[in-house]
């Protein structure tokens, strides 16, 4: 499979694999349109791709769900491997472990081109207007509308060595301006900061409809000043076609669906928010003051398709990008560490509150010890800085499947080897916080060790795990395995 595409390419693989449902029917961008793709993540259904929108661009569609989990129960990830250009069959350890390589590969730069699809057409100043494209109203108690849930900031250091492309909310404000959240830690924020610094407004492009694993590597935490268009570049063994915005300095993918660009003010603030986030939640009386985009420019493809993404109760795409990807790069982490750990991963159930760790039983180790700093390592890590929670266990527990994890939990992990971190970074979203915790970004984090002594024992004090795969002797299980059907069940 080629690992670089385009977003309409990633749309015409969707089909192909039975994975895109057509609506021609008319929807509404209030509330409809967003009900309609929180139901297809429920089920789970295939992806929405609207194509009719009331009160919108009348060319102008919205795929809902774009990295949602399939109605194919035996390769639920399928759009998630398919996003990183991997078989649709891998599953999705085996995802982050290949995403985990990401920063280990040759950086590609991209390649400048003179030309685009992204640029079939354009429109300025006051030819524009935002509030006519299909942004939707996702939950009862929004601030607003919002035009970017899956599409990507590009920005840059005013020196124009640090490259940044990042996925992070932003509302409509009114026909040419963006209301766009800017987080001080992350590396978005960052970068204002530096422009703030020499006080010059910051030029931004949003990017709606990227190639698929841009979208994936915008939500990878890299290290600070490392560029994701040259890792995704050695992730594809090819520079990604860029091409120079109209009204600023800053290079775009070239095939994508529509580019917003514009500059950041630095002392227009207005309001913004609240938005339901992957938690779960919508805190109806979360508005704050956020940076005001303007917009000078809208270019786009024929007939453009823009991604959305319904944030909420899992599974949705920030459990799958972000959760896939944060997963990734704690992985990376720890591998370069000596310790026994095997795998990583965090459940997308979980709404990215946990992490599960999984360590190799061939080990000599103090497992208090070694689970302490396991947890310490992820926290400190820039992945890690996301997760409130770490779950350490042993390598015979699949740790993307959510029913193995809670056994584990429930049966392994006693209460008094709890650590417990306090005083400690938080992300200020994470769901449980107090509104002076997340003023404050602090709160405490926890490790839950889940390592079991069982392979220290005498040969006959082993416990046997009493499932079909650990209580019966291969034999046996072939033997049923081959007899199924006629004991009377149906053909798996």
């Amino acid at each position: 499979m080629n690992k670089k595409k385009s977003f309409r390419q990633y749309i015409e693989e969707l089909e192909r694999n039975n994975e895109l449902v057509h609506i021609e029917k008319e929807v509404d961008y209030n509330l409809e349109m967003s009900a309609i793709c929180r139901r297809a993540y429920d089920l789970p259904a295939p992806a929405p791709l609207f194509s009719n929108i009331r009160n919108c661009y009348p060319d102008f569609r919205v795929l809902g769900t774009p990295v949602g989990l399939s109605p194919d129960k035996e390769y639920p990830c399928k759009r998630i491997a398919m996003s990183l250009g991997l078989p649709y069959d891998t599953n999705p350890v085996k995802i982050v472990e290949e995403w985990s390589k990401l920063s280990t590969l040759k950086t590609i730069k991209p390649q400048i081109v003179s030309d685009g699809p992204c640029k079939e057409n354009k429109v300025f100043d006051k030819d524009i207007d935002i509030t006519k494209l299909p942004s939707p109203f996702i939950h009862e108690g929004d601030g607003g509308r919002y035009i970017n849930t899956y599409g990507i900031f590009v920005v840059q250091s005013p020196d124009g060595a640090w490259i940044n492309w990042a996925i992070s909310r932003a509302m409509v404000d009114g026909p040419r301006s963006i209301a766009g959240v800017v987080i001080p830690t992350q590396d978005l924020g960052k970068i204002y900061a530096m422009w703030k610094k020499i006080g010059k407004q910051m030029p931004y492009a949003l990017c709606l409809g990227v190639d698929p694993a841009i979208a994936m590597v915008a939500g990878y935490p890299i290290a600070d000043k490392v560029n994701e268009c040259d890792l995704i570049g050695g992730w594809y063994g090819e520079g990604v076609e860029v091409v120079k915005c109209e009204t600023n300095d800053l290079y775009v993918p070239a095939s994508t669906e529509i580019v917003i660009e514009g500059f950041a003010s630095l002392d227009e603030m207005i309001p913004e928010g609240p938005m339901g986030e992957y938690g779960g939640y919508v805190w109806c009386t979360n508005t704050k003051k956020v940076p005001l985009f303007s917009v000078t420019a809208m270019t786009y493809r024929n007939n453009p398709i823009m991604p959305i993404t319904v944030a909420g109760v899992p599974t949705e795409e920030n459990h799958t990008n972000w959760g896939i990807s944060i997963s990734a790069a704690i992985k990376c982490s720890l591998d370069d560490t000596l310790l026994p750990v095997k795998d990583v991963f965090i459940p997308f159930e979980s709404a990215a509150h946990w992490v599960v760790v999984t360590v190799n039983r061939n080990r000599n180790t103090d497992d208090d010890k070694l689970a302490e700093e396991i947890g310490k390592c992820v926290f400190h890590s820039k992945g890690g800085r996301y997760i409130p929670k770490v779950i350490v266990v042993d390598e015979d527990i699949d740790p993307s499947n959510i029913d193995q994890v809670i056994w584990a939990l429930a049966t392994r992990h006693h209460p008094e080897k709890r650590i417990l971190l306090k005083d400690q970074y938080i992300f200020p979203l994470v769901s449980y916080l107090s509104e002076n915790e997340k003023a404050n970004a602090v709160s405490s984090r926890v490790i839950y060790n889940c390592l079991t002594p069982f392979h220290t024992w005498p040969q006959e004090k082993q416990p046997v795990i009493a499932s079909f795969e650990g209580a019966y002797s291969n034999e046996l299980k072939k033997k049923v395995i081959d007899n199924w059907e006629n004991y009377g069940f149906k053909k798996l």
